[in-house]
């Protein structure tokens, strides 16, 4: 047991899930090829070990503004290279939307809200309460825009460019209902922040949300992200000495040229199939 824990630090782990990550990258790129379930049944760890290792990244930063401007961009670069990449590559009904740097910005904002309402109701500071109150509100706040155009927009009328021009926009303000994975990562996220100091609890949190995946999803595989409370339980809390840049540079690597492959891979297979047939 302490032989693992002393490998286990944050740059491990992090190795660890993009691994992970890239194997459920690969069945959701070819999946419909004939990629093995069981690329995304284990890639569904990758996502609750990155949380968890971000919870722990915002405790410890010394510039979390920093962090979060640096989350935010590469948020930015996803949504315009999902943009150019997918209008030149396709690959079938699938869309390029892949955008984890979204759902740790949203997380980064909640748990900054978090710490100024705890702060606000230790200190008895009604400003950092105001405050706290502000940030909570403004991922959620920023939705409405997006859900009001969204029904504007699905009437028969609407002009095709016009709404691929004003979603592109809007996809580029953070909002809770913008994030890859869904709202309930993002809690996920803010709860293991919330339970850091205690590892038991945190845990606890992601068996439950795991539970809530599965009763919302019988069918599906989303409920296995419960198995990375293992890496999780082993984590030393060490920081390692891998370089922190590494996944700002390999996840959207790894998504475009997995995705520019898909794309030649079938677009490889229907001529043959068509020069088959007029064979």
């Amino acid at each position: 047991m302490n032989d693992i824990k002393k490998i286990c630090n944050a740059t491990n782990l992090k190795y660890l899930a993009v691994a992970l990550m890239f194997l459920d990258q690969i069945y959701q790129m070819f999946g419909s090829m004939g990629a093995p379930i069981w690329l995304t049944m284990l890639g569904r760890l990758a996502f609750p070990i990155f949380l968890f290792l971000a919870a722990d990244s915002f405790h410890y930063t010394h510039d979390r503004m920093a962090f979060l401007r640096r989350l935010l961009y590469m948020s930015w670069f996803m949504i315009i290279g999902n943009a150019i990449i997918g209008s030149i590559f396709h690959n079938g009904s699938i869309g390029l939307t892949n955008n984890a740097f979204s759902t740790f910005f949203i997380t980064g904002i909640f748990i900054c809200s978090w710490d100024l309402l705890a702060k606000g109701l230790r200190d008895n500071s009604y400003k950092e309460l105001i405050q706290g109150i502000g940030v909570f509100l403004l991922p959620i706040l920023s939705s409405i825009p997006v859900v009001i155009l969204a029904g504007i927009f699905e009437t028969p009328h609407a002009n095709p460019i016009v709404v691929q021009i004003v979603a592109f926009i809007l996809s580029l303000v953070p909002s809770i209902i913008m994030v890859e994975g869904g709202f309930v990562m993002v809690i996920l996220g803010l709860l293991f922040y919330i339970f850091r100091t205690n590892r038991i609890a945190q845990i606890i949190v992601l068996a439950v949300i795991s539970v809530i995946a599965h009763l919302f999803d019988p069918t599906g595989v989303q409920w296995m992200m419960v198995f990375a409370a293992i890496p999780m339980y082993f984590y030393n809390g060490e920081r390692g000495s891998g370089n922190k840049n590494f996944f700002y540079i390999f996840y959207p690597a790894h998504i475009y040229l997995l995705w520019i492959l898909a794309s030649l891979f079938k677009m490889t297979k229907a001529v043959l199939v068509l020069s088959f047939f007029h064979a």
